[in-house]
Formats: structure tokens, sequence, C-alpha cells
């Protein structure tokens, strides 16, 4: 496969997953700042921002319309939602020779729909729209496309994301403290209410809820699970071997996922922040690395930077 178009499948699944994932974190924040009227509103917008790698114009208020626009409505920006589903459509057209025509049509309807959805006014809305496309285009990968190359770099780079935002997820419920959301409001924006009910049997607990989003093996979008994906797809593409940049990648995940599976709860829970800091790091450190292997180029890709 031609280093280009591993590039935009690696890079359709990160977009996809990222506005997916940026539509749940602001899901629940919003409905946080909705539940609680006595909530620091500046000082959770600001937290929020800073857990995105965001930072908000200085002197001015941060607020949840500021928040939107910059995570959401921003369609220069592929950290935001909007230029997320840009950049994705992009780099579908990069990649239209591989990709199923099922999958193109699904990532091009979204592009279309992108500028009225937007311009709804109903942020809960529009929240709940990505995540339905989003879902419609994971759904297609997982059930249109031979698991081939082509769906092992989709998914390898859903993979990376996924670990990476819920992480992000999990450092914006510490950070936030009292003022953010509540450990079973993350699981439902996870969709993992009913799966963690089912597995627990009993009423939610902070400890066994941020078990489950961490470690628990089977749920999709806990941070391991994801982790563990990520490095069956590489193993998929290529057997481990003598590859410097191959063993560099299967190492930053290997790192991070044994990291949370063999340390004690309680110690990943008092520094949760740093904890999460430094999976966000490692899947830094592999999506280097897998550029580095599959495609290289001359431009530096970062998690805030141009599109692919």
């Amino acid at each position: 496969m031609l280093s280009r178009i591993a590039e935009s499948l690696f890079w359709i699944g990160r977009y996809v997953e990222r506005a997916e994932d940026t539509a749940r974190l602001l899901d629940v924040h919003l409905h946080a700042l909705l539940e609680d009227p006595w909530a620091e509103e500046d000082l959770a917008c600001r937290s929020l921002l800073a857990v995105m790698d965001r930072e908000p114009e200085p002197g001015v208020p941060a607020g949840r319309r500021v928040v939107l626009e910059v995570l959401a409505y921003d369609a220069a920006a592929p950290a935001s939602i909007a230029g997320a589903l840009v950049a994705a459509r992009e780099n579908a057209r990069r990649g239209r020779e591989v990709i199923s025509t099922e999958l193109w049509e699904a990532l091009n309807a979204t592009w279309t729909q992108l500028p009225v959805r937007t311009r709804s006014g109903r942020p809960h809305d529009f929240l709940a729209w990505v995540r339905e496309r989003a879902a419609v285009v994971s759904g297609i990968v997982d059930q249109s496309l031979s698991r081939d190359d082509t769906w092992q770099f989709l998914v390898l780079g859903r993979s990376i994301e996924r670990a990476d935002m819920t992480a992000r997820l999990l450092a914006a419920r510490a950070l936030t403290g009292a003022s953010g959301p509540d450990w079973p409001t993350l699981l439902r924006s996870c969709g993992a209410h009913e799966a963690y009910l089912r597995r627990f049997r009993g009423v939610a607990t902070d400890r066994s809820a941020a078990e489950f989003l961490l470690t628990d093996p089977l749920f999709p979008r806990s941070v391991v699970y994801a982790l563990t994906q990520a490095q069956s797809c590489l193993d998929a593409l290529e057997p481990p071997g003598q590859d410097l940049y191959s063993i560099a990648a299967r190492r930053s995940l290997g790192h991070a996922r044994t990291g949370l599976e063999y340390a004690e709860l309680g110690e990943v829970l008092a520094h949760l922040p740093h904890q999460m800091a430094l999976v966000q790091r490692a899947c830094a450190a592999a999506s280097d690395a897998i550029r580095a292997r599959y495609f290289p180029s001359g431009a530096v890709t970062t998690w805030v930077g141009s599109m692919l």
C-alpha cells in the first residue's frame, strides 16, 4: 500500500474518532453546567480547554459559548469537531481508490450537512448528530471492509485517538473537581453505563466507575482496550521484528497499557491527571513512530497541527 494512502486511512480513523469523542466530552460538560447553576463556569471551561490543549483569548472570559466555538464549530481547526470532520472527508478523498463507496458517501454526506448543522443553534442537537454520523462511519468500517491493511490502518488510527480522548475525558473529570461531571455521568457519556452495571451488578461508585473506564478489558472505550486494539493492529500490519520505529510504537503503547493494568488503582486515581498525561504522551509517541515507519514525510504532525 502506498504510504500516502496508508496515512489517509490512519487519519480518517483518528479524525472521525476525535469528532465523536469531543462531542461526548462537550455534551457532558454542558450537561454538568446546566445541572449546577452555582458551578464556576469560567474555571470549568478553562480547565476543559486546557485538557484539550487549547487556550482562550487573553482577557476574554471563558464560557460555554467560547468552548463551543473553539471545540465544536471552528471548521479551520482540526482539533474541533467541525475541523475534524472536514479533515476526515479530505483524507477520504485522497484515499478514494481503496475505501468503499459506502464509506466515502457517509463521510461526504457528513461534510455536506455540516454547515447546516453548525448553524442550528442548538448545541445538544449538533453533538447528537455528530455522534450518530460517527457511529454510521464506524459501522461501515467494521461491516464492509476486509480485515486487510485498509481496515488495520483505519482501526489503528481510531484506537490511538480513542485511548487519547478517553484519557482526556478522565483528566477533565479530575481537573474540574466538584464543578465537573460525576462518574455516572461520565459512564453515560461513553455509552458505558449499562455495560458497567452488568459487570458490577450494583450502584455505581467512583472507584469502580473509574476502574471500568480505565482498565476494563472488554469495553471498547476503556483506555486499556483501545491500547490493546492498537497493538493488535500493529501486529497484523507487521509481525514484531527489528524495525526500530515499529518497536518504538509497540513499546509506547505497551508501556502505557501495562502501567494501568498492573498499577494499584488507588495510586492511579490519586494522580489521575498525571497518569492520563502519560497515556496521552504515549499515544503521541506511538503516532510519531507509526508515521516514521509507514508514511514518512517532511511534515511534522501535532495534535492541533495542520490538516492532513
